[in-house]
């Protein structure tokens, strides 16, 4: 049976991250292995492109939603196309082929009983596209998931019987114990349904960027829920209720990997929109975690968004696979920093693999001219044994998702290489005529980088390759020294440039030859006259007639209560993106006016590298604290 494996489709309202990059890595190492497996798989990926958050992201910016989603898609494709992801479908939310699929569903759904119309009033979280119940929201005001400030709202909608199928998903989940992985998530996911379902708002009706609701409805003031619409894109490629040529059949082994925000979505509303329409549902659904950066949440307002391409162009894309994958558990959740990756490229990558591809082609090129043969292992056999226990023990962390001990362990046969070179010391049998045992030598751990180069393809594929070139083996093989656990006895080798060369210390930091310009000095005296403060933007407004000013509404707690402040930062920010934003301001600035709106003080801001304003951030401090 050919697998189908997907990532999320992403939503467009900014560009892809280090979060979208491990997701998308995660789904090309499972089809690649597939792959070296024997087995078709087939990979899809795409992007989100309706919803509120993107109509108020377009207008932001002076685009049409259109000319903004074909901007941010193209930014995904082009980066995936540079990673060398290997997808073969990439779906866009804005395909007519899609609109076609969504619309057929919602016909699907309607005549099967389990679409009707009603009234929804609920706190809806603009940035999360969700609604949320009173009892669901942090101190009755704040989203659940992302903490930004919800908007009471009552208004018309269609609702999908979400609460029919309750008892039919606790079924499945106890059926399939293994569906959703780690097996945490899934207790989470099946104490989420015990707690009872209630029917699901799918249309929403104020604001119009988003797919219309078929022609039998003929109620133009709705448009489809950006959920419904989005978790459908998984199957309108495969030809669902459109023209495209019908692969629905690649939908019956289908995997899904997500990360835990949307985790939700995907195991408990999808497979009841799938139950809906009778069809297959999924037979895995992969849940990771977020990524920090340096011990905090990665969040565009504060700034400190990994873009993956950066790191690519300063440490090259193979290195960011291996850490990415190596660095943190499945399911866990991972701390991006330059450092750590850093000295994992080096002690991994440049001092344990490179080192020992190095080593080989210098002795053999050295003693045997590249070629090497031998007629037995016999003084070998406890390295040998040892390699071939740890190969058999891999494909159990693969089956379970745990690449990071699947490279663990792997990476104990470049070890038993290495420790092998030490200990029997071929320069000195060579001296005292032993040729015969460093040809045999240097043929076993030419095996065990021949085997290693089989093995590591998933996750390091351009490194395999040139390892494959460099030993003169290649897939074919795979059956033999993998599955048949058998040893070559003859390899011409072939030299390659180093494949890992050292990270230097400093280029951890991306800054090096920036030209700081500092000011004159001052004493502390001077310093201790400006009253630095954290306080939380509970508002945000625009300022009419202005494309720079904001006016920001801020709390700096009991002590000093609400000030506000007027900032130049509207084309750096939305007002949706400031909202219950801790940050940094000065408050004892004599207050003014700027277009005639008063301003009591200055928020604290800085430029990233690429000249991006981003405002000064802290998390987890209490509002009035002082800085300084």
């Amino acid at each position: 049976m050919v697998k189908y494996v997907t990532t999320p489709i992403y939503y467009v309202n900014d560009i892809p991250h280090i979060g979208h990059a491990y997701t998308t890595i995660l789904c090309d190492m499972f089809k690649r292995y597939q792959t070296i497996k024997g087995n078709e798989c087939l990979l899809l990926t795409g992007t989100d492109e309706h919803g509120q958050k993107i109509e108020n992201s377009a207008k932001l910016r002076d685009k049409t939603p259109k000319e903004y989603t074909d901007e941010v898609s193209f930014k995904f494709q082009n980066l995936w196309n540079k990673f060398d992801i290997a997808y073969d479908y990439f779906v866009r939310t804005t395909n007519e082929s899609h609109d076609s699929g969504v619309k057929r569903a919602f016909e699907e759904m309607y005549k099967n009983g389990d679409i009707y119309k009603g009234y929804y009033e609920g706190h809806y979280c603009i940035s999360c596209e969700t609604f949320f119940t009173k009892r669901q929201l942090v101190d009755d005001y704040f989203c659940p998931d992302c903490g930004k400030e919800t908007n009471p709202l009552k208004e018309e909608s269609y609702f999908f019987r979400l609460s029919k199928y309750e008892k039919k998903l606790l079924e499945w989940y106890n059926e399939n114990p293994n569906i959703i992985m780690p097996l945490h998530k899934r207790n989470e996911v099946i104490k989420f349904v015990e707690g009872g379902l209630s029917d699901l708002s799918i249309t929403r009706s104020g604001f119009k960027w988003g797919i219309s609701l078929p022609p039998f409805i003929d109620d133009n003031k709705h448009i489809m829920y950006v959920w419904l619409d989005a978790l459908l894109s998984y199957i309108t490629p495969l030809g669902y209720g459109n023209d495209i040529p019908n692969k629905m059949y690649l939908f019956n082994d289908a995997t899904h990997f997500v990360g835990k925000d949307i985790l939700r979505f995907h195991a408990v509303y999808w497979p009841a929109f799938l139950m809906s329409l009778k069809l297959p549902l999924p037979k895995q659904i992969y849940t990771h975690g977020w990524w920090t950066i340096d011990g905090v949440k990665m969040s565009k307002s504060i700034g400190n968004v990994v873009n993956p391409d950066d790191i690519v162009n300063m440490y090259g894309l193979e290195v960011m696979r291996y850490f990415l994958i190596r660095e943190v558990p499945f399911g866990q959740d991972g701390d991006f920093s330059h450092k750590a990756l850093v000295d994992r490229a080096n002690s991994d990558l440049s001092d344990t693999l490179g080192n020992l591809v190095n080593r080989l082609l210098g002795m053999s090129d050295k003693y045997f001219d590249l070629n090497l043969e031998c007629e037995n292992f016999d003084y070998l056999k406890n390295e040998i044994e040892q390699v071939s226990s740890i190969i058999r023990s891999l494909e159990i962390y693969m089956v379970n998702m745990m690449p990071h001990r699947y490279l663990e362990e792997l990476w104990k046969i470049f070890d038993i290489a290495n420790v092998s070179i030490t200990k029997y010391a071929p320069w000195e049998m060579m001296k005292i005529g032993k040729v015969d045992d460093v040809k045999s030598l240097l043929v076993f751990i030419s095996n065990i980088l021949s085997k290693g180069a089989l093995l590591i393809y998933p996750i390091l594929p351009h490194t395999a390759r040139e390892m494959m070139k460099c030993l003169k083996v290649d897939f074919s093989l795979y059956n033999k020294l993998i599955e048949n656990d058998e040893l070559l006895n003859k390899f011409t080798l072939t030299k390659i440039p180093p494949l890992f060369p050292k990270l230097e210390a400093q280029i951890i930091i991306n800054r090096v030859e920036e030209k700081i310009d500092l000011k004159d000095e001052i004493n502390i005296s001077q310093f201790d006259k400006i009253d630095i403060r954290v306080g939380r933007i509970i508002e945000a407004l625009d300022v009419k007639d202005s494309n720079k000013l904001l006016i920001l509404k801020i709390d700096f707690g009991v002590n000093i209560g609400i000030k506000q402040i007027v900032s130049g930062i509207a084309k750096y920010y939305s007002p949706n993106d400031l909202k219950n934003i801790l940050v940094c301001a000065i408050i004892n600035l004599k207050p003014t006016k700027f277009m005639g709106i008063l301003s009591e003080g200055m928020v604290l801001s800085t430029k990233d590298s690429k000249g991006m304003l981003r405002l000064v951030s802290v998390c987890d401090v209490e509002v009035g604290s002082k800085v300084g």
